[in-house]
């Protein structure tokens, strides 16, 4: 993501100064002008996402250079700030009046420009970050309000009626709604029903847009669910500071809620992640598996591409994929002989438990087939399920990958853990029947990284597996369970 670029315009290099260590703080990159006529031409030559300006310069004072940068299509949605030693309310005044977003007095500069400056950038994110979708059959009303909306920044959506609404939802999600009552074909009641009757939908700001005498239809549709209301005629400035707050109150919401489902979801990988740990406790040879395997696993889900949160769910799914071996006998689990055909029967049912387990969390919805499914074998003989190729889920291949290096290279109570070159030898092997093809690809290219000097990381497989879930006839295989 690109750095906010903020504009300071002022005569005086002492200003200058104090509002660069001001701002020094903020991960942003800063222009200078030294008077009104310099600011508007580099506003015009530069990106610029914010202005702070002085009122009392040579060649363009501030007011002007803001009404100048207002009147501007190409530069009306940018926010400005004007600091000032003319501070009496007649001049804070004539500052909004031109189009300043903020007027600060410069004796209270110091303590609130930086404040200031913050919730502008944000603000000004979330606008050109969030779209408006505009419902009326008035032409005309949908024009004044897309182009007076559109000034400020905001992506724009527009419909002559609910239905044509709906129906461009579809192709994407606005986050916020204005909305006529009276329209053809779906009115603003049957629309804004079936937008609150949608769980994907219900959460978007429903604004009725309404002539004052229609005030009991308005309180009808705030019963149906909708926000709030603007009556006709409006002023645009009036409606974008609705539409600012509504969008701003929604969007620290969101903030929260993910942060207490973040902070939900690590106490609950931290709970879980102890019975595996306890799991792995019961014997020495089990003790870093999972972790080796999440390691592994996580390399191979970067090198896939993957998102850094879907890395770190990739991470949780390793960490967590034996979780159903919590449900084996000891006496199974830890034979250290052949495994009869009911012990290894249920050994296969551990992914079961696992899933089992983690199925009534609704935080972890998307591992779950990860950890169900990381025993199934490319060619169909794996289990549970025995599913083949791409149906397996691609996570839950590349699990059983790291899965299988981890098994080879580690110790078993009845064999020790054999050489990497020889592990990697039978991945080569069985990389289209046993395991997925370009997962193993992915897997070596990790090896690549790995390897400095020719030497590989011990913590990745050093760590040993208890690996009790072969068949009876393989119980001394150098394969982990088929």
């Amino acid at each position: 993501m690109n750095k906010h670029r903020i504009l300071i315009v002022d005569d005086s290099p002492t200003i200058r100064k104090a509002i660069i260590r001001q701002l020094s703080s903020l991960d942003v990159e800063l222009l200078i002008a030294t008077n009104g006529r310099q600011g508007f031409d580099m506003v015009h030559s530069h990106q610029v996402d914010l202005v702070v300006t002085d009122v009392d310069m040579p060649q363009m004072d501030g007011i002007t250079l803001c009404k100048k940068l207002q009147a501007d299509h190409k530069t009306n949605a940018i926010p400005i700030i004007i600091q000032s030693s003319f501070d009496t309310e007649s001049d804070i005044e004539k500052g909004f009046i031109a189009g300043a977003s903020a007027y600060i007095p410069k004796k209270e500069l110091s303590a609130s420009l930086l404040q200031t400056v913050r919730s502008l950038l944000q603000k000004s994110s979330i606008n050109r970050s969030r779209r408006v979708m505009i419902v009326d059959d008035s032409a005309t009303i949908r024009k004044i309000v897309e182009k007076g909306l559109g000034k400020k920044g905001f992506q724009i959506m527009t419909a002559e009626n609910g239905k044509v609404a709906l129906s461009r939802i579809g192709d994407q999600l606005p986050h916020l709604i204005l909305s006529d009552i009276d329209m053809p074909e779906m009115d603003g009641y049957a629309f804004c029903r079936i937008l609150k009757e949608n769980p994907d939908l219900a959460t978007i700001p429903f604004v009725v847009m309404s002539a004052r005498q229609e005030m009991s239809q308005v309180r009808r549709m705030l019963s149906i669910g909708a926000d709030t209301y603007l009556f006709k005629p409006f002023n645009i400035d009036e409606l974008v500071m609705l539409i600012e707050k509504l969008l701003s109150d929604q969007y620290r919401f969101l903030l929260m809620e993910k942060e207490r489902l973040n902070t939900e979801q690590k106490l609950t990988v931290s709970s879980i992640a102890s019975l595996v740990t306890a799991l792995e406790a019961r014997d020495a040879y089990t003790s870093g598996h999972s972790a080796d395997v999440a390691r592994i696993v996580s390399q191979m889900g970067a090198l896939a591409g993957l998102e850094p949160e879907k890395v770190n769910r990739l991470k949780i799914s390793g960490e967590l994929h034996d979780i159903g071996k919590i449900g084996v006998k000891d006496a199974v689990l830890l034979k250290p002989g052949r495994l009869t055909d009911e012990e290894f029967e249920s050994i296969k049912q551990h992914p079961v438990t696992g899933a089992n387990i983690l199925r009534p969390i609704e935080s972890f919805a998307d591992i779950i087939d990860v950890v169900q499914h990381h025993h199934e074998r490319f060619d169909g003989k794996g289990y549970p399920y025995g599913l083949k190729g791409e149906a397996i889920p691609f996570w839950a291949r590349m699990i059983a990958v790291a899965d299988t290096y981890n098994a080879l290279t580690s110790d078993r109570p009845y064999r020790k853990g054999m050489p990497v070159e020889k592990a990697f030898q039978i991945i080569r092997d069985v990389g289209n029947t046993q395991l997925c093809p370009d997962c193993v690809s992915l897997f070596f290219k990790c090896t690549e990284q790995w390897s400095i000097s020719s030497a590989f990381p011990d913590t990745i497989y050093s760590f040993p597996l208890n690996d009790c879930s072969q068949t009876p006839q393989q119980a001394h295989s150098p394969f982990p369970a088929e």
